[in-house]
């Protein structure tokens, strides 16, 4: 009797091994080169970020209708705000401006999305008017109120109308940075008052092979 519980007990152990080294290779493949395998871009590692971005039509502020891949082959800021903005677009745009003066020549390799908001007040034109203030290389992207919205969902963004006290309104938004990758994968953030050498640091670190 025994020895059959031993025969038993050792068959036991031997298929718990084989169970064990198969999920342990199968978890090794799904680290590595499957689903959960890390991403790169920018030399930033991104395993584990949430799909961010996707599939947008809007007009620039010249007047062209664009879409997400006209934007691909370049790492991307992406910002949504509003030309009323009283602090945090203002802000925001400037420093951006700013840090593309520090980058020098490397900043003609970053592209800059300042997607508005607001459509029913930000038309092509008002966007171009309110950008002059701030670099050139700066793309204002205006649209109707439901392309507009499409990329705010798309970015899992947030922006909401907030009544004032006069019967207008001011808009509620996310004030972050998105930065996007050449393939125009979410790569990660730059914070509203970001201090400025992390700030450059993620951005360079976006413009690495």
């Amino acid at each position: 009797m025994n020895t059959l519980k031993f025969i038993r007990y050792g068959a036991w152990a031997v298929i718990a091994v084989i169970v064990f080294v198969a999920a342990a290779l199968t978890l090794g493949w799904w680290q590595v080169d499957g689903p959960g395998r890390a991403q790169t871009s920018g030399g930033i590692e991104i395993k584990g970020l949430p799909q961010i971005g996707g599939p947008f039509t809007l007009v620039d502020h010249r007047g062209k209708t664009v879409t997400e891949k006209d934007f691909l082959g370049k790492p991307t800021l992406v910002f949504f705000g509003f030309t009323h903005c009283p602090e945090v677009c203002p802000t925001t745009l400037f420093e951006i401006t700013t840090r593309f003066q520090k980058l020098g020549a490397d900043a003609d390799r970053l592209q800059v999305l300042f997607i508005t908001a607001d459509p029913e007040r930000d038309t092509p034109e008002q966007m171009a008017l309110y950008l002059q203030s701030f670099d050139p290389r700066i793309i204002g992207l205006s649209g109707t109120r439901e392309q507009v919205d499409a990329a705010i969902l798309a970015y899992k963004a947030f922006a909401k109308k907030s009544p004032t006290e006069d019967g207008g309104y001011t808009m509620d938004h996310t004030a972050s940075v998105f930065l996007m990758d050449r393939n125009g994968r979410f790569s990660g953030l730059i914070d509203y008052h970001e201090q400025e050498a992390p700030a450059l640091a993620k951005m360079r670190r976006l413009l690495a092979p």
